[in-house]
């Protein structure tokens, strides 16, 4: 049996993933994931700001895309660590490399809220087909795999929001 040292850049062997792979995805990884954490927080402040005739259906609508974006975090974030980057370690870090826009505007219109996430649902999606297609430079399909749902998930809140603040 042919033995051969393997060596580690992280978890996965080193010979998994070039060296500019792991640098590529990884730092496109770390971006999503502050603007995952981004669009979280907005959507949770949105929740618990909404008033107005709909407050029910709206809260209830945005308290469960909220959960479902922070569940895209961990798995986010531990597919880096798996490749051999790090990831995020501070709030500094999400304002760093974050591309949404944060929104602590005071007496929000219900309507102005949904509009705006879904605004930002749309360009979470499209970072995310950017970080798909540097993944299929380099052969990495676990994280790519990944991606394709995360990218359906955000649509989908997408259109729930573009369905909802249809006149």
């Amino acid at each position: 049996m042919k033995s051969h040292s393997l060596k580690t850049h992280g978890p996965l062997p080193q010979e998994s993933f070039s060296e500019s792979a792991v640098r590529d995805i990884g730092t496109a990884l770390r971006a999503a994931l502050a603007d995952v954490f981004t669009l979280y927080l907005k959507t949770k402040n949105f929740h618990w700001h909404m008033s107005g005739p709909h407050f029910r259906d709206y809260h209830l609508l945005l308290d469960e895309q909220s959960s479902q974006i922070f569940a895209m975090t961990d798995p986010m974030a531990e597919r880096a660590r798996k490749i051999g980057t790090t990831t995020l370690h501070s709030i500094n870090d999400i304002v760093r490399l974050r591309r949404l826009s944060d929104n602590d505007a005071d007496n929000l219109q219900a309507q102005d809220m949904l509009m705006e996430l879904r605004d930002d649902n749309y360009k979470l999606a499209g970072e995310m087909r950017k970080l798909h297609k540097t993944c299929d430079e380099f052969g990495d399909i676990a994280t790519a795999s990944l991606l394709e749902s995360w990218v359906d998930e955000t649509e989908r809140r997408a259109w729930f929001l573009a369905e909802t603040v249809k006149p």
